[in-house]
């Protein structure tokens, strides 16, 4: 006896929620976000009026934990790092390699909370459509290529943000650049990191609303934590095109819009990593 779909939803092509009738009867169903951040799925025995969640085994849960704990607390201290390079910059009288430091620093912990993002998606349960209703997991991984994937697609842009943060916060140690040089090696790089985040984040909505649009799920931490990473990507972005250097005359323009964006976008990825510690299994 096998089981019959009864309904898919997503984001054009992508799949974010399935429910079907297990071959036994009743209802299951899986979402994309609460399968692989809290190793659930819900499902409705015969006769029953309301669903239940079914977890997945207790490896697997430690591992998810473990894995979210990690993410969380990297962004935390990358968010609270940048923060302080900010505001170092804003009110401090450090010189600029003093500053280029603690971004970089902060940096490094970005890159790490992207990486252990993306071993939550390549680690996370997986749903079987044809069986009753239950989780299984693979092997540890520690990388995967599944671009079909809307949480792997979302992770992997995510990374490769913070990778190219990554390039942008080395290339703010060089000295001696022309205008021109700072543009395209510093600028160019940070605005290119903002706009990976910002698609990151939009796919993230695409996977929580099951819809190519962001919606209002007030109830749910998850959207919560994606809401407060994206205002923090707007942020960043305000921050990234204020820190433009003017050909003409050599400044920023707007240095104080580039700090206070800079702080208050770093501030956002550390309440978003504190709120990721209670999205656990």
């Amino acid at each position: 006896m096998t089981s019959t779909e009864q309904r898919a939803q997503g984001a054009g092509p992508f799949t974010t929620r399935l429910t079907w009738q297990p071959p036994g009867g009743g209802s299951a169903v899986w979402e994309s976000r609460p399968a692989r951040r809290r190793g659930v799925i819900a499902a409705r025995p015969p006769g029953a009026s309301t669903d239940r969640n079914v977890s997945a085994d207790e490896r697997t849960l430690h591992r998810l934990r473990t894995l979210n704990a990690i993410a969380a607390t990297a962004f935390i201290i990358g968010g609270a790092l940048f923060a302080a390079g900010a505001g170092v910059a804003q009110f401090g009288s450090a010189d600029a390699t003093t500053c280029a430091s603690i971004y970089f620093a902060g940096g490094l912990f970005f890159t790490t909370g992207g990486y252990v993002s993306v071993l939550q998606v390549v680690n996370a349960p997986r749903h079987d459509p044809g069986g009753e209703g239950r989780l299984f997991t693979h092997g540890w991984r520690w990388w995967s290529y599944e671009p079909t994937r809307v949480d792997w697609l979302s992770a992997f842009v995510l990374l490769a943000g913070t990778l190219v943060f990554a390039v942008d916060l080395l290339d703010s140690f060089l000295q001696g650049l022309s205008v021109q040089q700072v543009n395209r090696l510093v600028w160019a790089p940070d605005v290119i990191g903002c706009l990976l985040f910002l698609i990151s984040g939009h796919l993230g909505f695409a996977e929580i609303c099951h819809r190519g649009w962001p919606c209002l799920r007030r109830r749910s931490i998850g959207w919560w934590i994606v809401a407060v990473n994206q205002l923090g990507s707007v942020l960043f972005m305000i921050s990234a095109v204020a820190a433009y250097t003017r050909p003409g005359t050599g400044g920023l323009i707007n240095a104080d819009i580039a700090d206070w964006g800079t702080l208050l976008g770093a501030g956002c990825f550390s309440v978003g990593g504190l709120l990721q510690l209670f999205e656990r299994p």
